[in-house]
Order: structure tokens, then C-alpha cells, then sequence
């Protein structure tokens, strides 16, 4: 056991006192001033571990205090570290010595890394400080924001993200000076704002314990910003960086607070609308030359802008943000300056989603607004106005479509003729979107013309030219998604279009054309679905031979998306032949289940930096660790057992010959819970599996006790409601299979009942907390609390019918109606959004 102890406790008490000593005496005499801050970072992280250990360290923080006072600034400096790194050090001592501490650091008149580290060592004091502390050291705040004003642009952005986790963790404290950072924020993020006549550090006004700006005069170490324009610009684009992520940050926090103070989300909005616009015009042959997939000149696109409008959209709503919004939109769309029009049109599309519910209301007059784009003289504008529909067909689904299909289709089919090939592509991608959401006869109309164009950009015939691959790749997806929504209907296109698919599979076997070929093996799939089992047969026996040599071919190990599309297209085939499937089975199955098996690939991460993040890996907190999971090898498992639910629902008995093996891997994946989809496939497979079993004869009474266990084991230790919702449904379907709550074993029905009594008292629990909630902190998170009440209601009524099932007068139905009587029932807190936000 002793082996799996940290170092730090396989060290004597002498061996420690002799590294505490050492790293003392290097934190007071260490010339080198990088290696002192390292050596600040060691000494915080075992002062650290040596106080949760019961050990205090008084002389760290008798020689901390002392650093503090040095005539040093680099000395002072490391003492602010220390207390920024480990803030237990002065947690527990009197607020005044402490708070007079910091305060002097932060209003250090020599050095700006000393209040930098000053104000990292406040930050962490007030994040550890429970809320009787915070009353007491409020008066903290005020010299931290007040560092602000003093600083030349280099170190703004610093100090700006050091104060942004305490916003985004505890907003109120900012609370009383919100008025006075929106005379100073919007400053650094509009730099031509005017932010007005406002008291000063050295006059505030009367009784004003807030923060003030701008400054009477520099400090002695503040210079002026660098003479070149390059270098001037980068540090006025970090500023203007740091300064909005703060605003966002407390307007996630704390909705409510925010929207109090009047002019915040017009400054934030105008802010973003402003970044938006800043594209390099010098890039536009760059951009019409690359492909999607690789374009450098992504590099260079005001991100940070777009995602911030989308985020205080989704924090603010509809109320808020559309009257800023398109205080200024209407404009840009008719500026002389393309990137200032296509900033508009990519501003609608960022805020769709936070103001979806009041947008419906004004759509009409948005769409007016948008459709004249799509003859703009400007490729990019035009690519805007086809991400600006594809989004809004998103975040307004089904609404935008059926009430103005008719100018949105007629602009997106023009464009598909549009000369640049980013920009008919993207036209193809925004039909994507549209047929996600539109009702069959409503694209009917409209298919010829869309198919027609379609084929064009995938074999244009021109002698000469080669079409793009990336357009070929997504006429080919757009074509699949066009036949899904247009059903049989689609059969008159067939014979134009699966040779085409079957010809890219037989010949396109080079690197290049290996994305081409996953999307003709998708879209081949999706037409045969669409069309019928009658239509594709004829075809079939060619696709599956062309699926099969592709599955006994060579396959990269790292080719995770080939696996992934040859699961997907097997599933949508079986679809399409419904019981003729069954001879391909022994084809299919072993990679399939082999995929379903996987365990999930996991490693342990340095906590060091829970910042990093890692592409590929998820991460989670577990038992005080960091758990990374490789999200390919889970997505992979999920993909296999929704596979395996199609294959059982479409062959039912036919499926028996793989009933064991399955529901093997099928129970204990129940509580598989680093995967929502591998549980609910699971549920979802549980009763399909007995039936499978019933209706060939091939059931065991061992798989019905083992189903029933597994099943019952996971309700009592489920925590999620819809999952739980899942569980229970999963149950009744199990019970039907098996002839009733009669065909179960006594300690089964014993075992679902005491399983269902802990669910009630902890959705009971759960409820109460909910309830003695501030009203100020559910106002902000309605529509969250809103969800998850809906996902309980599900549960709650899941478990209502369960219990009828074995008594329509059962004990716990009466229990099941005082839990939901806990609810906050927020639904009753929608208002109607009045007004007429894009008058202005």
C-alpha cells in the first residue's frame, strides 16, 4: 500500500524541514528571477500539501508577510505569489492585517508585477473565502479593479484575466461597481467610444466605494505604448480581448445583475458587431482558392467576436440583445465596406439561437433582410448570407421553413450556380439545414431544381475543368440529405444518381478520394432508405459486394472514420432490405460486436494545468482526479449499439443466432456512464432483446432474471432523470415481454419498489434545495431549472406507470404527486415577450 503513496509522504520529518528551509532560502536570495518565481510555484504547492496534511508551515508565512514589506520589488513580488498559490496561508487570520496586506500590493507605486501578483494572490483569497469572509473583506474589490486605470495596454490584458474567473465564479461582488466598469470596459473594447465626464481616484464622489476610471495621472511605471503599429495593434486586440471576455463572463454568471445596469449588453453587442468586421481584406484570393477543410485564413477571423454575441445571446435572451442588435444590423447590411456587411449577416446568425423565441416574432422582417444578400457583389458576403440561413434553420427549425421556404429555397438553388465554388458549396451545406426541418410536400416543389444543380456540381461535364473535391464531397452529402427528407418520392432521381455513388466506391481508392468515398457509401445508403427495397434491390447486390471489399481491405488503425461509416451504411442497407438482410448477418455482426465491446480508453492527467486541453480526449473529475477519455473509442461504442437496435427492431426473431452474445454486452452497459448514448441504447435494447428471444423460442429464464437485475440494480443507483426515465420504461417494456408484473420473481418486485422509494425521497431532496434557492440565483438559471424539471416530470410520470402496472391504487402513486407538488414550476414564470424589438 505504502508504494502508492505520493513522495511527499515517504519523506522524514527532517528531510522536510531541510527542503522547506532550502526553498526558503531561495525564495529570499535567489538572483535569477525566473527561477524565484519557480521556486515561489514549489513552495505554494508544499505549503499546500503540507496543510492538508495537519502541517502548518508558520515560518513560510512569518518570511511571506516579511517579503511583502522588502525593499524589493522582485521579493514582494514572490511573497504575493506565494499567497496567490497557496491562499490557505491567510485564510485563517484576522481580515485586517491581510486585507492591508494585499491593498499595499496592489497599490504598489514601483511595479506592475508586484500588483499583477498582488492581484492574483486577492483573487484567490476572495475565491477561497466563504460568504461570512466575503461580507467582511468586500471592501477587497475595490483596490483590485482600481489597478485597472494605471496600466499601459501591454499588461491590461493580464490583469483583466486574472479578475475573469471571479467574475464568472462569484459575480456579485462586482455588483456594486458595474456602473463604474461600463464607464471603463466598453473604452478599451470600442476604442472610438467617448466614456464621458466620471469621478476620478483622487476625487471620487461623495461616500463612492466603487471603482472609478479614468485615472488623475500615470504612475511611475507606466510608459507609453510601443511605437510600432504592429506591436500597437496586437496589444489593442489583446485589450479589447480581455475587456469583452470579462463583460461576457459576468453576464453568464449573473444574467440578472447585468441587465439592471443600462447600457451593458448595448456596449457588449456593439463591441462584437465592431470585431466582426475586422477581416484582412488582402486574404480574399486566399480564401477563394482554399478548401474549407484547410483554409489558413481562418486563422486570422475575428473568432473570439462572433463567439462572444453568440454566448451573451444565449446568457441575455431575446429581450436584451435583439434591440442593440439591430439598432446597428439594418446599417451594416447596406455599409459600402463588404466585411462590414458580412459581419451583419454573421450576427444574425450568432444571436439566432440565444433569441430564438422572440426572433419567430420578428422573422419575417429578418428574412427581408437577409434574402437581398445573395446577389451581393461580394463572394463572402454571399457565403455569409448562406451561413446566416443554413443557421436560422437551425435555431428556428421547422418555423423558418414553413412559413418562408418559398424566397429562401429560390435564393439557395440560384446560389448553387454561384461561379465560386466555396460559395455554391456552402449553399449546398445551408440546404443541409434547411431539409432538416422541412415537411416533405413543402420541398417536393422544389426537389428538381435542387437535384438538378446538385448533379451539376458533382459531374459538371465542362471539358477541362475539374470540379473541387470539396464541392463533389458536398453535393454528395446535401444529395443524401435530400433524398432522406424527400422520401419515395425520390425514386425519379435514382437511376441519375446511384451509378454515380457506385462508380466513386469501385474506382475512387486513393488517399485524396478517401472523404469522397465515406460520403458516397452515406449517401448511397440514405437513397436506398428513401426510395424503398423495391427501387434499390437491383442495386443492392452491387453495394454490398463494393461494402464488403471495402471491410476486408487493409484499414488503418488510425482511420477511425472509415469504421465509423461502414457501421453506419451496413445499419441504413439493413433498413432498406428489411428481413433480406438476414443472409449479410454473419458479414456484419463479428466487427460489430467487437466495436460494442470496446472498453473505454482512459488515462490519468497531470492536474497541474486542468486548463489544457487535449483534442481527441474528454476530460472528468473523478475522485479527485482528472479521468481523460478518448472520445473516438466511446463514440465508436455508441455507434455499435445503436446499430445493434436497428438490426434487432428491423429483423426481430431473424436477430436470435446473436441474442446471447448481445444481451451480454448489453446489461452491464446499463450503468456504462462515461456514454449518455451507450446507456440509452441500452434501455432501449433490453425489452427488444426478450422479444427477440420470445418470438423464436430461443428465451431463457436466466436472461429474463438477469434483464430484470440488471435493470432494477440500475434504477436504484441512477441519479440522472432522464436516464432514470429511460430505466423505468425500459422495466414496463421488459414486464409486457414477460406476461406481467405477475411472471416476476418476489425479490425483482420487492427490489423496483425499495429501488423506486430512494428515487421519490431524492427527487424530494433535489426539489427542496431547488426551492430554498434565492430568487435572484433561479431568475438567472430558469431555463435550466426548467429543463431539468421537465426531465423529472418525465421520470416521475415513467415511475407512475410502472407502479400502475402492479396496483392502479398502489401506496406510491400518492408520494409520486407530493414530489411533483415540490416542484418550482417555472413554465408559470413565461411571459410573453411584448414590443417590437427590431423597430428600435
Amino acid at each position: 500500500m505504502n508504494q502508492r503513496l505520493p513522495l511527499y509522504d515517504h519523506l522524514s520529518a527532517q528531510t522536510l524541514s531541510t527542503i522547506e528551509r532550502l526553498l526558503l532560502h531561495a525564495l529570499l536570495h535567489e538572483p535569477s528571477i525566473a527561477v524565484r518565481r519557480r521556486a515561489g510555484d514549489t513552495v505554494a504547492d508544499l505549503a499546500n500539501n503540507s496543510m492538508s496534511r495537519g502541517r502548518p508551515w508558520h515560518a513560510l508565512q512569518q518570511q511571506a508577510f516579511s517579503m511583502a514589506q522588502s525593499e524589493d520589488p522582485s521579493i514582494r513580488e514572490s511573497a504575493f505569489r506565494v499567497f496567490a498559490g497557496s491562499p490557505n496561508l491567510i485564510m485563517d487570520l484576522q481580515p485586517e492585517p491581510v486585507l492591508d496586506i494585499l491593498q499595499k500590493g496592489l497599490q504598489d507605486p514601483n511595479s506592475v508585477d508586484v500588483r499583477h501578483a498582488a492581484l492574483r494572490a486577492s483573487v484567490a483569497y476572495l475565491a477561497a473565502s466563504d460568504l461570512a469572509q466575503q461580507a467582511q473583506v468586500l471592501s477587497l474589490l475595490y483596490p483590485m479593479l482600481n489597478t485597472l486605470p494605471y496600466l499601459p495596454h501591454a499588461h491590461l490584458p493580464s490583469f483583466l484575466a486574472t479578475l475573469t474567473p471571479l467574475a464568472s465564479s462569484n459575480p456579485s461582488l462586482f455588483e456594486p461597481h458595474l456602473p463604474a466598469l461600463l464607464k471603463f470596459l466598453p473604452g478599451l473594447i470600442l476604442p472610438s467610444a467617448d466614456s464621458g465626464p466620471t469621478p476620478t481616484v483622487a476625487h471620487p464622489n461623495p461616500g463612492s466605494t466603487s471603482f472609478t476610471f479614468p485615472p488623475p495621472a500615470p504612475l511611475s511605471d507606466v510608459k507609453g505604448k510601443g511605437t510600432a503599429n504592429g506591436t500597437e495593434d496586437e496589444e489593442t486586440d489583446e485589450v479589447r480581448k480581455a475587456a469583452l471576455e470579462l463583460m461576457v463572463s459576468l453576464s453568464e454568471a449573473r444574467p440578472s445583475m447585468v441587465r439592471r445596469v443600462d447600457g451593458w449588453t448595448a456596449a457588449v453587442v456593439r463591441g462584437c458587431l465592431e470585431g466582426m468586421g475586422e477581416i484582412l481584406e488582402d486574404e480574399m484570393d486566399i480564401w477563394l482558392e482554399a478548401d474549407p477543410a484547410e483554409d489558413p485564413t481562418d486563422d486570422t477571423y475575428p473568432h473570439v467576436y462572433e463567439q462572444s454575441l453568440d454566448r451573451i445571446a444565449i446568457a441575455l435572451g431575446g429581450k436584451a440583445v435583439l434591440p442593440p442588435a439591430f439598432q446597428y444590423i439594418p446599417g451594416m447590411l447596406v455599409g459600402h465596406d463588404w466585411r462590414v456587411r458580412h459581419a451583419g449577416l454573421m450576427a444574425i446568425a450568432s444571436i439566432a439561437e440565444g433569441t430564438n423565441k422572440l426572433m419567430q416574432k420578428e422573422l419575417g422582417k429578418v428574412v427581408d433582410l437577409v434574402v437581398p444578400m445573395f446577389g451581393d457583389s461580394h463572394a463572402r458576403v454571399r457565403f455569409a448570407a448562406c451561413q446566416c440561413i443554413g443557421q436560422l434553420c437551425t435555431d428556428l427549425e421547422e418555423i423558418i421553413q414553413a412559413e418562408y421556404h418559398q424566397p429562401l429555397f429560390n435564393a439557395l438553388i440560384h446560389t448553387l450556380e454561384a461561379p465560386e465554388p466555396r460559395v455554391h458549396a456552402h449553399a449546398a451545406a445551408a440546404l443541409i439545414n434547411f431539409c432538416e426541418g422541412v415537411e416533405r410536400d413543402i420541398l417536393l416543389p422544389y426537389l428538381d431544381p435542387i437535384v438538378e444543380r446538385l448533379l451539376k456540381l458533382l459531374n459538371p461535364g465542362t471539358a477541362g475543368k475539374t470540379p473541387k473535391r470539396y464541392v463533389q464531397e458536398q453535393a454528395i452529402t446535401t444529395l443524401a440529405m435530400v433524398a432522406d427528407a424527400s422520401e419515395a418520392t425520390f425514386a425519379k432521381h435514382y437511376a441519375s444518381i446511384m451509378p454515380l455513388l457506385l462508380n466513386v466506391l469501385q474506382n475512387a481508392n486513393t488517399p485524396e478520394y478517401r472523404k469522397l468515398r465515406l460520403k458516397a457509401m452515406e449517401c448511397a445508403g440514405l437513397i436506398a432508405i428513401a426510395v424503398g427495397r423495391d427501387v434499390f434491390r437491383p442495386d443492392s447486390a452491387p453495394f454490398i459486394e463494393q461494402l464488403m471489399r471495402i471491410q476486408n481491405s487493409p484499414i488503418d488503425p488510425g482511420d477511425t472514420l472509415l469504421t465509423h461509416y461502414l457501421i453506419a451504411t451496413w445499419a441504413k442497407v439493413c433498413q432498406a432490405l428489411g428481413p433480406e438482410f438476414e443472409p449479410y448477418l454473419p458479414v456484419v455482426m463479428p466487427p460489430l460486436l467487437l466495436a460494442a465491446s470496446a472498453k473505454a480508453d482512459l488515462s490519468v492527467f497531470d492536474q497541474a494545468d486542468p486548463s489544457i486541453t487535449r483534442d481527441g480526449w474528454e476530460t472528468i473529475s473523478m475522485d479527485g482526479q482528472q479521468i481523460g477519455i478518448k472520445t473516438s473509442s466511446i463514440e465508436e461504442k455508441c455507434q455499435a449499439f445503436e446499430t445493434l437496435v436497428i438490426y434487432c427492431s428491423t429483423l426481430g426473431p431473424r436477430f436470435a443466432p446473436y441474442l446471447p452474445q448481445s444481451l451480454e454486452l448489453v446489461l452491464p452497459s446499463l450503468r456504462f456512464y462515461f456514454h449518455d448514448g451507450v446507456r440509452e441504447a441500452s434501455a432501449l435494447l433490453v425489452p427488444m432483446l426478450l422479444s427477440c428471444g420470445k418470438n423464436s423460442g430461443t428465451l431463457t429464464q436466466q436472461m429474463v432474471s438477469a434483464s430484470f437485475s440488471q435493470v432494477v440494480n440500475g434504477i436504484g443507483t441512477e441519479t440522472d432523470p432522464t436516464f432514470l426515465s429511460s430505466l423505468y420504461r425500459c422495466f414496463i417494456d421488459c414486464m409486457r415481454v414477460a406476461g406481467g408484473p405477475t411472471a416476476l420473481p418476489q425479490d425483482i418486485q420487492v427490489g423496483i419498489i425499495e429501488a423506486t422509494k430512494r428515487q421519490l425521497q431524492a427527487l424530494a431532496d433535489r426539489r427542496k434545495a431547488r426551492a430554498a434557492r434565492p430568487a435572484s440565483e433561479v431568475a438567472d438559471d430558469k431555463e435550466d431549472l426548467m429543463l431539468i424539471e421537465e426531465m423529472e416530470e418525465f421520470a416521475l410520470e415513467d415511475m407512475a406507470k410502472m407502479l400502475s402496472t402492479f396496483d392502479s391504487n398502489h401506496p406510491l402513486l400518492i408520494a409520486i404527486s407530493s414530489v411533483r407538488d415540490l416542484g418550482l414550476h417555472l413554465e408559470q414564470w413565461e411571459s410573453g415577450d411584448e414590443g417590437d424589438p427590431l423597430d428600435g
